[in-house]
């Protein structure tokens, strides 16, 4: 019985922080975020564009992980959308895939690595 009061509060309390202004967000979609750094006593946004690989979903816990090349090297970053810093997101593509992971993504270079876009 305690332990039932203790996960609806954690629930309630999960609600208050949950961002309601999201996009449906898809694996292979090609997002643009904007992530809030603090450089010293100044705070910008810095964008961060690439395509989702992998999601989480889990409420207050949903994770994506966004894949991009940057001079031949493949950077890949895991993203908690309902955090604070997470500014922004913009999907600006979506693309047709049958896979619920895109990891063997990793493993091609250039014109391979591009995916079908979705209509």
């Amino acid at each position: 019985m305690a332990n039932l009061n203790i996960q609806q509060t954690l629930t309630n309390i999960e609600k208050e922080f949950l961002k309601d202004d999201l996009p449906i967000l898809r694996i292979g979609d090609n997002v643009k975020l904007g992530i809030k750094i603090i450089e010293g006593n100044k705070e910008r946004t810095q964008f961060y564009e690439g395509t989702i690989i992998a999601k989480k979903n889990t409420s207050i816990n949903t994770t994506i992980t966004v894949r991009k090349t940057l001079q031949g090297i493949g950077v890949e970053r895991i993203f908690l959308i309902h955090s604070p810093k997470v500014e922004s997101i913009d999907v600006l593509r979506s693309s047709k895939v049958r896979r619920s992971k895109l990891y063997y993504l990793r493993s091609l270079k250039g014109k391979a690595s591009r995916l079908k876009q979705a209509f």
